[in-house]
């Protein structure tokens, strides 16, 4: 049996430490909690677990705290948890005997990270596969100071647990705060981490946050070194700031330029909003129809289901259409991927 070091780092997690460490009783042959400026009483409820609780300065990067915690493992594995997380009924079973049983010649092993769009996340996916546990001896390290990751070329496997993610609240300004940080200082922002970034923005509605990072988009769309997609998202990124702040000449202008190259569910939703909001009901059901039927979403799934879906429902209100603004809103209430399977078999 292989032995299991969990480290974890948190800070103002009173609301659901317990939880995640009631799930993954067992699990651990040590816990290891780094805590990184809690002003609850976080820390008090982890001693409850264990005592080995440790301070780490925030200096706004995720990794460096991951790798703190890393330091103080001693155990054969080390398994990576956040306090959101929930370790439940069979998926917990199946942790303990793939501990019982592991090939110690797998270095990291990859488990489903769940339950994601029922939550205001970045992602567009319910679960997806992360490394969650991997050998402590390999020289593993995490990579970029947010939405971390492990900088590896290792022996990986996949198993079929689900890790439940189960958040209290979202983190999108304490991760637009990193990112700002990082522009301020000059950092390059990867493609991989503009994905977020921009992810991030999307599902913003501050106009403030994203007056802050408009200079930077406008960066990116002059940018000769900047991929097509990360200029789409960019200029629809920049429409949907200038539709908020009701600048619509400058709307326009992005939306044009994103339409020119390859239009998307999310800029046919901000024309939908726009042509809304000046009601005129039948541009904005053309826009919220392409939004749902005849686009692909770029940055958010929902832009190209209960979002448009949800924006028909209020045309047809306005156009006194009950049955058919009820249709539309039950639509959107369904599941994002039976929303999407309907769409697409409509357009088909």
């Amino acid at each position: 049996m292989i032995t299991i070091s969990v480290c974890m780092i948190v800070k103002n997690e009173s609301d659901v430490l317990s939880r995640c460490l009631d799930s993954l009783r067992g699990i651990w042959d040590e816990l290891i909690i780094v805590d990184t400026g809690s002003v609850d009483d976080t820390k008090e409820i982890a001693r409850r677990y264990t005592d080995r609780v440790y301070d780490f300065e925030w200096i706004g990067d995720f990794a460096a705290a991951r790798n703190f915690a890393l330091s103080h493992a001693t155990c054969d594995y080390v398994y990576t948890a956040d306090a959101d997380e929930i370790l439940e009924g069979e998926n917990r079973d199946s942790f303990l005997a793939l501990k019982d049983c592991l090939d110690e010649s797998v270095d990291v092993i990859q488990m489903y990270y769940g339950n994601q769009l029922d939550n205001g996340t970045v992602y567009n996916f319910d679960k997806e596969l992360r490394p969650k546990l991997f050998k402590r001896v390999r020289p593993i390290r995490f990579m970029d100071p947010i939405h971390e990751t492990l900088d590896l070329d290792v022996r990986v496997i996949d198993v079929d647990i689900v890790i439940t993610h189960r958040p209290t609240s979202v983190h999108s300004g304490r991760d637009l705060d990193v990112f700002g940080r990082m522009i301020q200082e000059g950092t390059r922002i990867s493609s991989r981490l503009q994905k977020f970034l921009d992810r991030e923005l999307y599902l913003c509605d501050d106009a403030d946050q994203l007056e802050r990072f408009a200079p930077y988009l406008r960066a990116v769309t002059g940018d000769p070194d900047r991929t097509q997609d990360e200029i789409l998202e960019a200029c629809t990124l920049l429409a949907r700031y200038h539709r908020i702040t009701e600048d619509y000449p400058a709307m326009f202008d992005q939306a044009l330029k994103v339409i020119a190259i390859e239009s998307n569910s999310e800029i046919c939703t901000e024309l939908g909003h726009y042509y809304l909001n000046k009601k005129d009901y039948d541009n904005a059901a053309i826009w919220y129809y392409n939004a749902a039927h005849e686009t692909a979403p770029i940055l958010s799934i929902h832009a190209g289901s209960d979002v448009p879906l949800n924006g028909l429902a209020d045309v047809y209100d306005a156009l006194g259409m009950a049955d058919m603004a009820d249709e539309y809103r039950a639509r959107a209430r369904e599941p994002v991927d039976l929303q999407l399977r309907h769409c697409k078999q409509i357009t088909s």
